[in-house]
């Protein structure tokens, strides 16, 4: 379903460094360093006036560095090539924006085209009740699970606030206190 899907990167993206829809959808290939293993948010899509506009994130915070598994950047390179094939295809009509995630002539993509096309990928796996920010949310999870800090979690988030951060995935950390306190008492007890 997902799996060599024309979009799989930006799902995978979404659920591995935890971007929002417009942060994905104004991703430009200049922003992604896949020497550093890092990719940087500097602008999203958002409609405004009826049209898709490129416009600066809402907060210092959300402009951010973040680092990029090594699995979803030749997933990015994939894509890469996938896009050479589509500005091939698109021809004179092919609009260059330098972006990622563009439509199939180059231009931005629609935000609910992601939505209609995320519906129809996690209906065909059964999963009704999935939406794409739970992708952003599972990679939130996945970090705290894994041992990241609530302060790297915020940063690679891009939230505004710690607070914001700790009252969205509270529910994460009593597992994470019951690891940390069990790990402890092994170094205590031997």
């Amino acid at each position: 379903m997902l799996r060599r899907h024309r979009l799989e990167a930006l799902y995978v993206c979404a659920l591995t460094v935890g971007l929002r829809r417009g942060e994905l959808l104004g991703l430009a290939w200049s922003d992604i360093d896949f020497e550093a293993g890092t990719l940087t948010v500097r602008q999203t899509v958002q409609r405004a006036e009826g049209r898709l506009q490129l416009v600066a994130p809402k907060t210092e915070r959300s402009r951010r560095t973040v680092p990029v598994p090594a699995q979803t950047l030749a997933l990015f390179r994939a894509h890469r090539r996938q896009q050479a094939a589509d500005r091939l295809a698109a021809g004179e009509r092919w609009q260059d924006h330098g972006l990622v995630f563009p439509s199939t002539v180059g231009t931005p993509m629609d935000p609910d085209h992601i939505d209609r096309t995320w519906h129809r990928i996690r209906a065909a796996a059964d999963l009704d009740w999935l939406r794409l920010h739970d992708l952003r949310h599972a990679c939130a999870t996945f970090l705290l699970v894994s041992g990241a800090s609530p302060r790297t979690v915020m940063k690679v988030l891009g939230h505004s606030q710690i607070g914001l951060t700790m009252n969205t995935y509270a529910h994460v950390l009593p597992e994470i206190e019951r690891a940390a306190v069990d790990e402890a008492a092994k170094h205590l007890f031997g």
